[in-house]
């Protein structure tokens, strides 16, 4: 498949980009500054693009059979989300692209009937504004006229191994026996490329956990 990556460049989307490799796909990276892909691989290409120009965007996606999202905001800039968003969407729809998938939160998922990862007690102060902004970003997709896929992690997601072994799920927090939810991002990669080839949440949210 062809496959067009925004922000290929940061911790999940440079895992993303190995796996898709991995398995045999043509890439295109998009990112601000193509010098922080130093990875030189004959199916990748690296293009200059940024979220809040639309157009670099539309003209990056051209083409392509999906167009994965690994964007997130930097500090202090959760505001952009929702304008970054807008953006994205109109971009691919106007290249003909029709599937969409997103790097999400898990601050929006439900850890009980009604209630919020973002809204319980223990949730850290310092990332609700993320995680709110994620949250209102997913409402948006929901009303978008394409085939999106809202990928949620789990609540501790960093950099671990490659396991291939984990847990899916859709709108609930996937927690461990001890009530806990943490995935890899290596693992995490993987489960956006199983859902690239063979979707299963067309125009639906899931989520993953060991």
């Amino acid at each position: 498949m062809k496959i067009a990556l925004i922000g290929a460049s940061g911790t999940v989307g440079q895992r993303i980009l190995q796996e898709a490799l991995t398995r045999g796909h043509q890439v295109v990276a998009i990112v601000r500054d193509p010098s922080r892909i130093p990875l030189e691989h004959e199916r990748l290409r690296v293009v200059t693009g940024d979220l809040l120009d639309g157009e670099s965007i539309r003209k990056a996606v051209v083409g392509h059979d999906a167009v994965i999202s690994a964007y997130g905001p930097s500090h202090g800039a959760e505001d952009a989300m929702k304008a970054v968003t807008n953006e994205l969407i109109n971009a691919v729809k106007q290249a003909g692209v029709q599937r969409l998938l997103i790097v999400g939160g898990a601050g929006s998922l439900e850890v009980a009937p009604g209630l919020k990862l973002v809204n319980a007690p223990n949730f850290p102060e310092a990332w609700k504004p993320i995680a709110l902004a994620a949250a209102e970003t997913l409402e948006i997709y929901r009303k978008a006229d394409l085939d999106w896929t809202y990928f949620s992690p789990a609540a501790m997601f960093q950099p671990g191994e490659r396991t291939g072994v984990f847990r899916i799920g859709t709108d609930q927090l996937v927690v461990d026996e001890k009530g806990e939810s943490h995935i890899s991002t290596e693992d995490y990669a993987i489960a956006m490329l199983d859902e690239v080839e063979n979707p299963h949440f067309i125009r639906k949210r899931f989520t993953i956990a060991y």
